[in-house]
């Protein structure tokens, strides 16, 4: 496997310290908000990569942060600390905050098909191994203590951009309008280790340390988690491109600087979702989240399918109607399953051959820096093989291993629904969970028969009577899909 690493800026095979083991490291969300759909086409792409690598032989100890402590608004060390805005305008405490919003973003991961990380890690759990880090970085004079604070010294470093291959915009993050220069520091590009004063006197959580009451930096929480669950020595680091500076630059400054040899071997950066309007972000209001998506009948699957349709490294834009053309690919690749006829259990290969063939064109395209948009064409190329159902079926089960699009079960399902639909004069009632419930087709009728009288109050009050039972429609132009909330 081959995979385009950022440190290096080229394409190159994919090595581990260990044969056969990855230590893989993903920065994971800061829990002061909902995760909106551009932070998880990151998560979405880094699911497919910890998923390959599994699928090709590999034992994968997947660890995740959970930032609920010390990141600030301008990625900077300076501003408001987003966990207190977070409980500023929810009235809450912020481990509250913290984990409302920890447990929102695994629900949205459960409903994109996305691993669990086999350790998760609240920064706040982790604080004496921080304290242990930064002591250690004073007591070498790679750090020096200025104004209260810990800051970590960036001029005895002999690199310090290691990333500095990106767009203008990308280096710039924290260099943002009303972010008054830290004086404090003795270089620019110095950050802080260890707070005890800052430029705001709220901050809700602080632990006692050898250079008084604060709390840790952003960038230190994900070297220490890392090393704890990692080890000293890590093959893979995943993040958004966005946090390639300053943020994975930092990391490795302290953490080499800290270990006293090279650390992490590969980096693995997402690049943006975007809109017309330029990149998604919660600041700027294009705040489109999972839920949202759901609301608008959209099956998350679809975004997911969506995200996989291009590259990682290539910017991605989003609008409804680049949507509404994932949603319809990925409703039509459904039913091309479903239509296929299985013979005995899927696990059966009547035609290994063919397989193996299958097999070898859909391994290539991700061996080749994680083209799932190559991935995907070998679905497409499983359907038109020349070779029996049952060996297609197969193929496609394995392959879903990696792209996570749950094509069998939903196929499964859209069988069951054709077997159980309703047609009534051309109009067609589908389950999408193949239930028959005769109330529902009754009153689903009624509704029809009252559009077609042009008696719309009629259909409203019994599609809100539907509602009421928990049953969710979706008209299309023959008819009408239904499932339960």
């Amino acid at each position: 496997m081959e995979l385009y690493n950022s440190a290096t800026h080229r394409v190159a095979e994919f090595e581990t310290h260990t044969p056969g083991r990855v230590e893989m490291y993903t920065c994971g969300p800061t829990v002061y908000h909902f995760a909106h759909i551009g932070n998880l086409r990151s998560y979405i792409m880094e699911d497919v990569l910890e998923k390959y690598l599994r699928y090709i032989g590999y034992d994968v100890n997947r660890v995740m942060n959970i930032t609920d402590v010390g990141h600030l608004t301008s990625d900077a060390d300076e501003g408001e600390d987003k966990m207190v805005k977070g409980a500023k305008r929810e009235h809450k405490s912020v481990m509250e905050i913290a984990q409302f919003y920890t447990d929102a973003f695994f629900s949205d991961c459960e409903k994109l098909n996305i691993k669990r990380p086999d350790v998760v890690q609240p920064a706040t759990g982790l604080i004496d191994d921080y304290i242990k880090i930064v002591s250690e970085l004073v007591d070498t004079g790679r750090a020096y203590l200025a104004g209260g604070n810990v800051y970590f010294d960036t001029s005895k470093l002999g690199k310090y951009y290691v990333f500095n291959d990106h767009d203008t915009e990308d280096l710039a993050v924290g260099v943002r309008e009303g972010v008054e220069e830290d004086t404090n520091k003795n270089n620019k590009n110095d950050f802080v280790l260890w707070f005890t004063k800052s430029k705001f006197e709220d901050q809700a959580l602080k632990w006692e340390s050898p250079w008084g009451l604060g709390y840790p930096g952003w960038h230190i929480e994900c070297s220490g988690i890392s090393m704890k669950y990692n080890g000293e020595y890590l093959d893979l680091h995943c993040g958004g491109i966005d946090n390639a500076f300053p943020h994975h630059t930092n990391e490795i400054a302290q953490s080499e600087s800290f270990l006293g040899h090279p650390w992490c071997k590969q980096w693995f950066h997402v690049h943006h979702l975007n809109t017309a309007d330029g990149k998604m972000s919660k600041s700027k209001g294009e705040f489109l989240t999972v839920s949202l998506l759901e609301e608008k009948g959209y099956d998350p699957l679809a975004y997911r399918l969506f995200c996989l349709q291009s590259h990682y490294r290539r910017n991605l834009v989003f609008s409804w109607e680049n949507l509404d053309n994932a949603a319809e690919t990925y409703r039509k690749l459904i039913q091309k399953i479903a239509n296929l006829q299985p013979n005995g259990e899927i696990s059966n290969v009547p035609d290994q051959a063919a397989f193996d063939a299958l097999k070898e064109k859909f391994c290539k395209g991700l061996d080749h820096d994680l083209n799932t948009s190559l991935a995907i064409t070998a679905l497409y190329d499983t359907l038109k093989y020349a070779t029996d159902d049952q060996t297609k079926l197969a193929a496609i089960a394995d392959f879903d291993r990696v792209l996570g699009l749950k094509l069998i079960e939903k196929a499964a399902k859209k069988r069951d629904a054709a077997k159980n639909a309703s047609t009534t004069g051309g109009y067609t009632i589908v389950c999408e969970d193949g239930e028959e419930d005769a109330e529902v087709t009754a009153l689903i009728l009624q509704r029809y028969e009252a559009k077609k009288a042009k008696n719309f109050a009629e259909a409203d009050r019994i599609r809100d009577e539907l509602a009421a039972k928990g049953v969710e429609l979706k008209d299309a132009k023959d008819g009408v899909t239904w499932k339960r909330a």
